[in-house]
């Protein structure tokens, strides 16, 4: 009995600290959006959140954990934003204009403050090797090659007739949505959105997309 009282007492204490750990790296995502990940310390952080120092620290332990895990936070919101709800469509051009779609929401509606997390912070760390870097550059990896292979779907089920590269235009793709974002944040307009989904509706066409399959690429 008191075995299970003990279990019962560590449980509901590492629930609660699970639960601290999520509520700080909530903000310590938005605040490396805004001001980098080479900005986000223990301190800064605790700052923030209101706790002590101590606290946030025994969450983290050091500085760089604290940015690993805050690359790993951010990652896993945007599977949750963009990749999960796009799964739900089938297979093909009309999952690749989802994946269009929710990115350019994801970024217009600020899910993170500072526009796209990756984006605000692959570039301070993309001449740095460590840990940090490992992570960011895994993340960019996975998104790479789920975009290409979103692609490369569609072009095996004769959707983009017109094609024969499916990573160039994942890479087309992706460059327009960093241009839209970084545009959208520093002219404060979310006109950039509107022109970026045309960019790729209009390179889509020029691969022989259906335009009717091109419909859904709309912004809500």
């Amino acid at each position: 009995m008191t075995t299970v009282e003990g279990t019962v007492h560590v449980d509901g204490r590492r629930a609660r600290g699970e639960q601290s750990r999520r509520a700080v790296l909530a903000e310590a995502i938005n605040l490396a959006s805004v001001e980098g990940l080479e900005g986000l310390s223990i301190g800064r952080l605790a700052t923030a959140v209101g706790a002590s120092k101590s606290g946030v620290g025994a969450l983290f332990g050091t500085k760089e954990a604290l940015q690993v895990a805050t690359v790993g936070a951010a990652r896993e919101i945007f599977v949750e934003r963009i990749l999960m709800p796009a799964g739900d469509e089938p297979k093909g051009l009309r999952r690749l204009c989802a994946i269009v779609r929710l990115w350019l929401d994801y970024s217009r509606s600020r899910v993170f403050v500072g526009g796209c997390f990756f984006q605000a912070t692959g570039v301070e760390f993309d001449s740095q090797p460590g840990p940090v870097r490992d992570a960011l550059a895994d993340a960019l990896r996975d998104w790479d090659s789920y975009l290409a292979h979103a692609v490369q779907t569609a072009m095996d089920l004769g959707e983009l007739p017109g094609l024969d590269d499916a990573a160039q235009l994942a890479f087309e793709i992706d460059a327009v949505f960093n241009e839209a974002n970084n545009r959208s944040l520093l002219l404060d307009s979310n006109e950039p959105y509107g022109r970026a989904l045309k960019a790729i509706e209009a390179r889509l066409a020029s691969v022989g997309a259906d335009p009717a399959a091109l419909a859904g690429l709309k912004l809500a």
